[in-house]
Protein backbone atom coordinates (compact mmCIF):
# COMPACT_ATOMS: atom_id res chain seq x y z
CA UNK A 1 0.00 0.00 0.00
CA UNK A 2 1.23 3.50 -0.82
CA UNK A 3 1.60 5.52 2.36
CA UNK A 4 0.04 8.99 2.26
CA UNK A 5 2.73 11.57 1.71
CA UNK A 6 5.55 9.07 1.19
CA UNK A 7 5.60 9.44 -2.59
CA UNK A 8 5.52 13.22 -2.28
CA UNK A 9 9.12 13.44 -1.09
CA UNK A 10 11.78 13.69 -3.79
CA UNK A 11 13.66 10.39 -4.20
CA UNK A 12 16.81 11.92 -2.72
CA UNK A 13 15.37 14.54 -0.42
CA UNK A 14 18.10 16.52 1.31
CA UNK A 15 17.90 18.37 4.58
CA UNK A 16 20.67 20.87 5.25
CA UNK A 17 21.86 21.24 8.82
CA UNK A 18 25.01 23.26 9.16
CA UNK A 19 27.19 25.14 11.60
CA UNK A 20 30.16 26.59 9.87
CA UNK A 21 30.01 26.52 6.14
CA UNK A 22 31.41 23.09 5.27
CA UNK A 23 29.36 20.40 3.54
CA UNK A 24 29.85 16.68 4.14
CA UNK A 25 28.86 13.89 1.69
CA UNK A 26 25.19 13.06 1.75
CA UNK A 27 25.75 9.59 3.24
CA UNK A 28 27.48 11.09 6.26
CA UNK A 29 25.15 9.51 8.82
CA UNK A 30 25.96 6.06 7.46
CA UNK A 31 29.68 6.58 8.07
CA UNK A 32 30.53 5.99 11.76
CA UNK A 33 33.99 7.58 11.57
CA UNK A 34 32.63 10.75 10.03
CA UNK A 35 29.83 10.75 12.60
CA UNK A 36 32.39 10.82 15.40
CA UNK A 37 34.22 13.69 13.70
CA UNK A 38 30.97 15.64 13.44
CA UNK A 39 30.22 15.12 17.11
CA UNK A 40 33.53 16.64 18.10
CA UNK A 41 33.66 19.42 15.51
CA UNK A 42 31.80 22.65 14.98
CA UNK A 43 31.56 22.05 11.23
CA UNK A 44 28.41 21.49 9.29
CA UNK A 45 26.34 18.39 8.73
CA UNK A 46 24.34 17.40 5.69
CA UNK A 47 21.66 14.89 6.62
CA UNK A 48 20.23 12.98 3.69
CA UNK A 49 16.93 11.16 3.84
CA UNK A 50 16.84 9.20 0.59
CA UNK A 51 14.06 6.71 0.04
CA UNK A 52 16.41 3.82 0.74
CA UNK A 53 17.22 5.13 4.20
CA UNK A 54 13.57 5.75 5.03
CA UNK A 55 12.68 2.19 4.02
CA UNK A 56 15.62 0.75 5.96
CA UNK A 57 14.57 2.61 9.11
CA UNK A 58 10.99 1.36 8.70
CA UNK A 59 12.21 -2.23 8.50
CA UNK A 60 14.42 -1.82 11.57
CA UNK A 61 11.52 -0.31 13.50
CA UNK A 62 9.23 -3.20 12.56
CA UNK A 63 11.84 -5.78 13.56
CA UNK A 64 12.27 -4.10 16.95
CA UNK A 65 8.49 -4.02 17.42
CA UNK A 66 8.38 -7.76 16.71
CA UNK A 67 10.95 -8.34 19.48
CA UNK A 68 8.98 -6.31 22.01
CA UNK A 69 5.51 -7.48 20.98
CA UNK A 70 5.25 -10.56 23.27
CA UNK A 71 6.02 -8.65 26.50
CA UNK A 72 3.09 -8.05 28.82
CA UNK A 73 3.45 -4.35 29.57
CA UNK A 74 1.16 -2.52 31.95
CA UNK A 75 1.14 0.59 34.12
CA UNK A 76 3.93 -0.97 36.20
CA UNK A 77 5.79 -4.26 36.37
CA UNK A 78 8.39 -6.45 34.72
CA UNK A 79 6.92 -6.12 31.25
CA UNK A 80 7.77 -2.42 31.28
CA UNK A 81 11.23 -3.06 32.72
CA UNK A 82 11.93 -5.74 30.14
CA UNK A 83 11.01 -3.34 27.37
CA UNK A 84 13.22 -0.59 28.80
CA UNK A 85 16.13 -3.01 29.23
CA UNK A 86 15.88 -3.98 25.56
CA UNK A 87 15.96 -0.30 24.60
CA UNK A 88 19.08 0.12 26.73
CA UNK A 89 20.84 -2.13 24.23
CA UNK A 90 20.21 0.55 21.60
CA UNK A 91 20.51 3.82 23.52
CA UNK A 92 21.99 4.87 26.90
CA UNK A 93 18.62 4.97 28.60
CA UNK A 94 18.28 5.59 32.34
CA UNK A 95 15.56 3.53 34.02
CA UNK A 96 13.92 5.43 36.87
CA UNK A 97 11.98 3.61 39.60
CA UNK A 98 9.38 5.63 41.53
CA UNK A 99 8.18 3.78 44.66
CA UNK A 100 4.53 2.88 45.20
CA UNK A 101 2.82 5.48 47.37
CA UNK A 102 4.79 8.40 45.92
CA UNK A 103 2.47 11.40 45.43
CA UNK A 104 2.42 13.23 42.10
CA UNK A 105 0.10 16.23 42.32
CA UNK A 106 -3.42 14.74 42.60
CA UNK A 107 -2.19 11.20 41.89
CA UNK A 108 -0.33 8.50 43.81
CA UNK A 109 1.90 5.81 42.32
CA UNK A 110 -0.03 2.54 42.80
CA UNK A 111 1.22 -0.84 43.87
CA UNK A 112 3.07 -2.79 41.22
CA UNK A 113 1.32 -5.46 39.15
CA UNK A 114 2.93 -8.59 37.74
CA UNK A 115 1.44 -11.72 36.23
CA UNK A 116 2.83 -15.17 35.41
CA UNK A 117 -0.20 -17.11 34.15
CA UNK A 118 -3.98 -17.02 33.78
CA UNK A 119 -6.64 -19.27 32.29
CA UNK A 120 -10.22 -20.46 32.29
CA UNK A 121 -10.68 -24.25 32.43
CA UNK A 122 -13.72 -26.21 31.32
CA UNK A 123 -14.85 -29.44 32.95
CA UNK A 124 -12.34 -31.49 30.96
CA UNK A 125 -9.45 -29.32 32.14
CA UNK A 126 -9.07 -27.67 28.74
CA UNK A 127 -7.92 -24.02 28.68
CA UNK A 128 -10.75 -22.27 26.88
CA UNK A 129 -9.07 -18.92 27.61
CA UNK A 130 -5.29 -18.90 27.94
CA UNK A 131 -3.02 -15.99 28.86
CA UNK A 132 -0.13 -17.79 27.18
CA UNK A 133 -1.94 -17.63 23.84
CA UNK A 134 -2.41 -13.85 24.13
CA UNK A 135 -1.67 -11.52 27.01
CA UNK A 136 -4.76 -9.54 25.98
CA UNK A 137 -6.86 -12.38 27.40
CA UNK A 138 -6.42 -10.96 30.92
CA UNK A 139 -7.74 -7.59 32.03
CA UNK A 140 -4.67 -5.57 32.96
CA UNK A 141 -4.10 -5.20 36.71
CA UNK A 142 -6.50 -8.04 37.51
CA UNK A 143 -6.43 -9.16 41.11
CA UNK A 144 -5.36 -12.77 41.72
CA UNK A 145 -8.09 -15.39 41.79
CA UNK A 146 -8.27 -19.19 41.83
CA UNK A 147 -11.86 -20.36 42.10
CA UNK A 148 -14.71 -22.25 40.49
CA UNK A 149 -17.36 -19.84 39.29
CA UNK A 150 -20.70 -20.18 37.60
CA UNK A 151 -21.07 -19.46 33.92
CA UNK A 152 -23.09 -16.37 34.79
CA UNK A 153 -20.35 -14.99 37.03
CA UNK A 154 -17.69 -15.72 34.43
CA UNK A 155 -19.68 -13.82 31.81
CA UNK A 156 -19.93 -10.82 34.15
CA UNK A 157 -16.12 -10.71 34.13
CA UNK A 158 -15.66 -11.49 30.44
CA UNK A 159 -15.20 -8.78 27.80
CA UNK A 160 -15.83 -9.35 24.09
CA UNK A 161 -16.42 -7.27 20.97
CA UNK A 162 -19.65 -8.32 19.20
CA UNK A 163 -18.84 -6.12 16.19
CA UNK A 164 -15.61 -8.03 15.58
CA UNK A 165 -16.26 -11.57 16.82
CA UNK A 166 -12.75 -12.88 16.06
CA UNK A 167 -10.85 -10.11 17.86
CA UNK A 168 -9.82 -10.00 21.53
CA UNK A 169 -10.45 -6.57 23.11
CA UNK A 170 -7.95 -4.89 25.43
CA UNK A 171 -9.14 -3.80 28.88
CA UNK A 172 -7.48 -2.79 32.13
CA UNK A 173 -8.55 -1.99 35.69
CA UNK A 174 -5.65 0.15 36.92
CA UNK A 175 -7.49 2.08 39.58
CA UNK A 176 -10.27 -0.29 40.64
CA UNK A 177 -9.71 -3.65 42.29
CA UNK A 178 -11.26 -6.30 40.08
CA UNK A 179 -10.46 -9.24 37.83
CA UNK A 180 -11.47 -10.19 34.36
CA UNK A 181 -10.79 -11.87 31.04
CA UNK A 182 -11.13 -10.83 27.40
CA UNK A 183 -11.92 -13.17 24.54
CA UNK A 184 -13.18 -13.37 20.98
CA UNK A 185 -16.96 -12.94 20.94
CA UNK A 186 -17.44 -16.18 19.01
CA UNK A 187 -16.19 -18.07 22.09
CA UNK A 188 -19.41 -17.30 23.94
CA UNK A 189 -21.26 -19.91 21.90
CA UNK A 190 -18.86 -22.55 23.23
CA UNK A 191 -19.23 -21.61 26.90
CA UNK A 192 -22.16 -23.89 27.66
CA UNK A 193 -21.07 -25.54 30.90
CA UNK A 194 -22.60 -24.53 34.21
CA UNK A 195 -19.29 -23.95 35.97
CA UNK A 196 -15.70 -23.06 35.14
CA UNK A 197 -12.43 -22.80 36.99
CA UNK A 198 -10.77 -19.38 36.73
CA UNK A 199 -7.21 -18.68 37.77
CA UNK A 200 -5.19 -15.48 37.52
CA UNK A 201 -1.71 -15.87 38.94
CA UNK A 202 -0.97 -12.19 39.50
CA UNK A 203 0.56 -10.17 42.31
CA UNK A 204 -0.27 -6.61 43.33
CA UNK A 205 2.16 -5.37 45.95
CA UNK A 206 4.34 -2.38 46.83
CA UNK A 207 6.96 -1.90 44.16
CA UNK A 208 7.55 0.95 41.75
CA UNK A 209 6.55 2.67 38.54
CA UNK A 210 9.30 2.45 35.91
CA UNK A 211 10.07 4.90 33.14
CA UNK A 212 13.00 5.47 30.81
CA UNK A 213 14.76 8.75 30.16
CA UNK A 214 17.58 9.84 27.86
CA UNK A 215 18.93 13.38 27.59
CA UNK A 216 21.17 14.37 24.69
CA UNK A 217 22.70 17.76 25.54
CA UNK A 218 22.87 20.67 23.12
CA UNK A 219 25.15 23.67 22.77
CA UNK A 220 22.52 26.30 23.62
CA UNK A 221 19.89 26.61 26.38
CA UNK A 222 16.53 24.97 25.79
CA UNK A 223 15.50 21.46 24.90
CA UNK A 224 13.17 19.39 22.77
CA UNK A 225 10.96 16.78 24.44
CA UNK A 226 9.97 13.51 22.75
CA UNK A 227 7.58 11.38 24.83
CA UNK A 228 5.92 8.04 24.14
CA UNK A 229 3.81 5.73 26.29
CA UNK A 230 5.04 2.29 27.18
CA UNK A 231 2.23 0.69 29.18
CA UNK A 232 0.27 -1.39 26.67
CA UNK A 233 0.72 -5.15 26.20
CA UNK A 234 0.77 -6.83 22.76
CA UNK A 235 -0.63 -3.92 20.74
CA UNK A 236 1.36 -2.91 17.69
CA UNK A 237 0.21 0.56 16.76
CA UNK A 238 -0.79 1.64 20.27
CA UNK A 239 1.95 1.87 21.16
CA UNK A 240 4.87 -0.26 20.11
CA UNK A 241 5.04 1.98 17.04
CA UNK A 242 5.74 5.06 19.15
CA UNK A 243 8.28 3.22 21.30
CA UNK A 244 10.37 1.93 18.41
CA UNK A 245 10.32 5.19 16.43
CA UNK A 246 11.36 7.18 19.53
CA UNK A 247 14.19 4.71 20.17
CA UNK A 248 15.50 4.91 16.60
CA UNK A 249 15.24 8.71 16.62
CA UNK A 250 17.29 8.78 19.82
CA UNK A 251 19.86 6.44 18.33
CA UNK A 252 20.08 8.63 15.22
CA UNK A 253 20.30 11.96 17.05
CA UNK A 254 23.19 10.79 19.22
CA UNK A 255 25.43 11.28 16.17
CA UNK A 256 24.04 14.62 15.08
CA UNK A 257 25.25 18.04 16.28
CA UNK A 258 22.53 19.53 18.45
CA UNK A 259 21.86 23.20 18.98
CA UNK A 260 19.25 22.31 21.61
CA UNK A 261 19.22 19.30 23.88
CA UNK A 262 16.77 16.50 23.17
CA UNK A 263 15.06 14.58 25.98
CA UNK A 264 13.35 11.23 25.33
CA UNK A 265 10.80 9.86 27.78
CA UNK A 266 9.38 6.32 27.69
CA UNK A 267 6.59 6.54 30.25
CA UNK A 268 3.32 4.85 31.23
CA UNK A 269 0.40 6.80 29.80
CA UNK A 270 -1.18 9.60 31.88
CA UNK A 271 0.46 8.81 35.20
CA UNK A 272 3.97 8.65 33.73
CA UNK A 273 4.07 12.24 32.44
CA UNK A 274 2.42 13.46 35.64
CA UNK A 275 5.06 11.72 37.74
CA UNK A 276 7.86 13.07 35.55
CA UNK A 277 6.50 16.61 35.64
CA UNK A 278 6.11 16.49 39.42
CA UNK A 279 9.79 15.63 39.76
CA UNK A 280 11.18 17.86 37.01
CA UNK A 281 9.45 21.24 37.05
CA UNK A 282 12.70 23.22 36.46
CA UNK A 283 13.60 20.91 33.57
CA UNK A 284 10.11 21.22 32.08
CA UNK A 285 10.46 25.00 32.06
CA UNK A 286 13.31 24.63 29.52
CA UNK A 287 11.17 22.78 26.95
CA UNK A 288 10.86 24.91 23.83
CA UNK A 289 9.22 22.24 21.64
CA UNK A 290 7.92 18.72 22.10
CA UNK A 291 6.16 15.80 20.48
CA UNK A 292 4.14 12.94 21.92
CA UNK A 293 4.44 9.91 19.63
CA UNK A 294 1.58 7.41 19.57
CA UNK A 295 -0.02 5.29 16.88
CA UNK A 296 2.59 6.10 14.25
CA UNK A 297 2.67 2.75 12.43
CA UNK A 298 -0.64 2.28 10.59
CA UNK A 299 -1.25 3.06 6.93
CA UNK A 300 -3.49 6.06 7.61
CA UNK A 301 -2.49 9.61 6.75
CA UNK A 302 -0.11 11.34 9.19
CA UNK A 303 -2.01 13.44 11.73
CA UNK A 304 -0.84 16.14 14.10
CA UNK A 305 -2.67 17.59 17.09
CA UNK A 306 -1.53 21.12 17.87
CA UNK A 307 -0.24 22.13 21.26
CA UNK A 308 -2.53 24.03 23.61
CA UNK A 309 -0.81 27.23 22.49
CA UNK A 310 -1.86 26.51 18.91
CA UNK A 311 0.93 28.44 17.17
CA UNK A 312 4.07 27.28 18.96
CA UNK A 313 7.29 26.61 17.05
CA UNK A 314 6.58 22.86 17.03
CA UNK A 315 3.10 23.47 15.56
CA UNK A 316 4.51 25.66 12.80
CA UNK A 317 7.43 23.33 12.07
CA UNK A 318 5.33 20.23 11.56
CA UNK A 319 2.73 22.10 9.52
CA UNK A 320 5.56 23.29 7.27
CA UNK A 321 6.82 19.73 6.84
CA UNK A 322 3.32 18.46 6.06
CA UNK A 323 2.69 21.25 3.54
CA UNK A 324 5.83 20.52 1.54
CA UNK A 325 6.41 16.80 2.02
CA UNK A 326 3.14 15.14 3.06
CA UNK A 327 0.17 17.03 1.60
CA UNK A 328 -2.27 14.24 2.53
CA UNK A 329 -1.46 14.77 6.22
CA UNK A 330 -4.04 16.25 8.58
CA UNK A 331 -3.85 18.92 11.28
CA UNK A 332 -6.16 18.87 14.29
CA UNK A 333 -6.67 21.60 16.86
CA UNK A 334 -5.72 20.90 20.45
CA UNK A 335 -8.20 19.02 22.62
CA UNK A 336 -7.66 17.82 26.21
CA UNK A 337 -8.26 14.22 25.17
CA UNK A 338 -6.28 11.41 23.62
CA UNK A 339 -2.62 11.01 24.45
CA UNK A 340 -0.13 12.53 26.87
CA UNK A 341 0.19 15.96 25.29
CA UNK A 342 -2.75 16.90 27.49
CA UNK A 343 -0.53 16.41 30.57
CA UNK A 344 2.36 18.46 29.21
CA UNK A 345 -0.11 21.10 28.01
CA UNK A 346 -2.03 21.29 31.31
CA UNK A 347 -2.43 24.97 32.31
CA UNK A 348 0.10 24.76 35.13
CA UNK A 349 2.77 24.00 32.50
CA UNK A 350 1.33 24.87 29.08
CA UNK A 351 4.36 23.40 27.38
CA UNK A 352 4.63 23.70 23.58
CA UNK A 353 4.01 19.98 23.02
CA UNK A 354 1.89 18.51 20.22
CA UNK A 355 0.90 14.98 19.28
CA UNK A 356 2.10 13.10 16.20
CA UNK A 357 0.08 10.07 15.12
CA UNK A 358 -1.36 8.56 11.99
CA UNK A 359 -5.02 7.48 12.28
CA UNK A 360 -6.18 9.06 15.58
CA UNK A 361 -6.85 6.77 18.52
CA UNK A 362 -10.33 5.29 18.53
CA UNK A 363 -10.85 6.04 14.84
CA UNK A 364 -9.67 2.70 13.49
CA UNK A 365 -11.51 -0.53 14.18
CA UNK A 366 -8.39 -2.37 15.34
CA UNK A 367 -7.76 0.11 18.19
CA UNK A 368 -7.33 -1.67 21.54
CA UNK A 369 -7.92 -5.13 20.08
CA UNK A 370 -5.82 -8.11 19.04
CA UNK A 371 -6.15 -6.92 15.43
CA UNK A 372 -3.72 -4.12 16.32
CA UNK A 373 -0.90 -6.55 15.58
CA UNK A 374 2.34 -6.67 13.63
CA UNK A 375 0.42 -6.95 10.35
CA UNK A 376 -1.52 -3.79 11.07
CA UNK A 377 1.73 -1.92 11.67
CA UNK A 378 3.77 -1.66 8.46
CA UNK A 379 7.44 -0.86 7.81
CA UNK A 380 6.42 1.71 5.21
CA UNK A 381 4.27 3.70 7.62
CA UNK A 382 6.91 3.49 10.36
CA UNK A 383 9.58 4.78 8.01
CA UNK A 384 7.38 7.61 6.81
CA UNK A 385 6.59 8.66 10.39
CA UNK A 386 10.29 8.65 11.28
CA UNK A 387 11.02 10.79 8.19
CA UNK A 388 8.41 13.44 9.04
CA UNK A 389 9.33 13.60 12.73
CA UNK A 390 13.04 13.87 11.96
CA UNK A 391 12.43 16.69 9.49
CA UNK A 392 10.31 18.52 12.07
CA UNK A 393 12.97 18.24 14.77
CA UNK A 394 15.58 19.50 12.32
CA UNK A 395 13.53 22.66 11.70
CA UNK A 396 13.35 23.30 15.45
CA UNK A 397 17.10 22.80 15.76
CA UNK A 398 18.03 25.01 12.79
CA UNK A 399 15.47 27.82 12.99
CA UNK A 400 18.13 30.51 12.99
CA UNK A 401 18.10 34.31 12.72
CA UNK A 402 20.45 36.26 10.49
CA UNK A 403 21.48 39.87 9.98
CA UNK A 404 21.91 41.33 6.49
CA UNK A 405 25.38 42.89 6.41
CA UNK A 406 24.62 44.84 3.21
CA UNK A 407 21.13 46.13 3.99
CA UNK A 408 21.15 49.36 1.94
CA UNK A 409 19.88 48.37 -1.46
CA UNK A 410 20.20 44.98 -3.05
CA UNK A 411 23.74 43.54 -3.17
CA UNK A 412 25.07 42.13 -6.43
CA UNK A 413 24.71 38.35 -6.52
CA UNK A 414 26.29 37.65 -9.91
CA UNK A 415 29.88 38.55 -9.00
CA UNK A 416 29.56 36.33 -5.93
CA UNK A 417 28.39 33.32 -7.96
CA UNK A 418 24.95 33.37 -6.36
CA UNK A 419 22.69 34.61 -9.16
CA UNK A 420 21.80 31.26 -10.77
CA UNK A 421 20.43 29.77 -7.50
CA UNK A 422 18.90 32.97 -6.18
CA UNK A 423 15.28 32.04 -6.87
CA UNK A 424 15.50 28.38 -5.78
CA UNK A 425 17.26 29.24 -2.53
CA UNK A 426 15.20 32.33 -1.79
CA UNK A 427 18.25 34.60 -1.59
CA UNK A 428 16.28 37.81 -2.12
CA UNK A 429 13.78 36.79 0.56
CA UNK A 430 16.66 36.07 2.93
CA UNK A 431 18.33 39.40 2.24
CA UNK A 432 15.04 41.26 2.64
CA UNK A 433 13.92 39.67 5.91
CA UNK A 434 17.23 38.91 7.65
CA UNK A 435 16.90 41.81 10.04
CA UNK A 436 17.59 39.91 13.24
CA UNK A 437 13.90 39.58 14.00
CA UNK A 438 12.76 37.01 11.43
CA UNK A 439 13.77 33.37 11.77
CA UNK A 440 14.25 31.05 8.82
CA UNK A 441 10.84 29.52 9.49
CA UNK A 442 9.29 33.01 9.47
CA UNK A 443 10.84 33.59 6.06
CA UNK A 444 9.79 30.15 4.80
CA UNK A 445 6.17 30.77 5.80
CA UNK A 446 6.10 34.20 4.21
CA UNK A 447 7.85 33.20 0.98
CA UNK A 448 6.24 29.79 0.55
CA UNK A 449 9.67 28.21 0.00
CA UNK A 450 10.85 25.01 1.73
CA UNK A 451 12.79 25.65 4.92
CA UNK A 452 15.78 23.64 3.73
CA UNK A 453 16.19 25.69 0.56
CA UNK A 454 16.39 28.81 2.70
CA UNK A 455 18.80 27.15 5.11
CA UNK A 456 21.19 26.37 2.27
CA UNK A 457 20.65 29.85 0.86
CA UNK A 458 21.55 31.41 4.20
CA UNK A 459 24.68 29.26 4.32
CA UNK A 460 25.79 30.52 0.91
CA UNK A 461 25.03 34.14 1.77
CA UNK A 462 26.97 33.81 5.02
CA UNK A 463 29.95 32.32 3.18
CA UNK A 464 29.82 35.27 0.80
CA UNK A 465 29.88 37.77 3.66
CA UNK A 466 26.33 39.02 3.11
CA UNK A 467 24.68 37.50 6.20
CA UNK A 468 25.73 37.04 9.79
CA UNK A 469 24.19 34.42 12.02
CA UNK A 470 22.76 36.00 15.15
CA UNK A 471 22.76 34.50 18.60
CA UNK A 472 19.64 34.49 20.72
CA UNK A 473 21.23 37.23 22.81
CA UNK A 474 21.73 39.38 19.69
CA UNK A 475 18.06 38.92 18.78
CA UNK A 476 16.79 40.07 22.17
Amino acid sequence: MQHPGLSDAPPDHIIYVWRGGKIFPNNVMAQPDMGRDIQAASGSLLISLPQQRVEQTGRRAHELAAELYPLCRSLTGEGVRGTLRRLQELIPLTINEIPSGTPAYDWVVPDEWNITDAYVLDGAGRRVIDFNASNLHVVGYSSPIDARVSREELLRHLHTDPDHPDWIPYRHTYYRESWGFCAAHRLLAELTEAEYRVRIDSRIAPGSLSYGELYLPGTEPGEILVSTHICHPSLGNDNLSGIVIAALLAQDLQLAPRRFGVRFLFVPATLGPIVWLSRNEPVAAAVLAGLVLAGVGDDGAPTYMRSRRGNALIDRAIEHVFRHYSPAAKIRDFAPTGYDQRQYCSPGFDLPVGGFMRTPNGQYAQYHTSADNLKFVTPGALGDSWRLIRMTLDIVQENLRFENLSPKGEPRLGPRGLFNDAERLGLLWLLSLSDGRHTLLDIAERSGLPFWHLLEGARQLEQSGLLRRMSERDAE
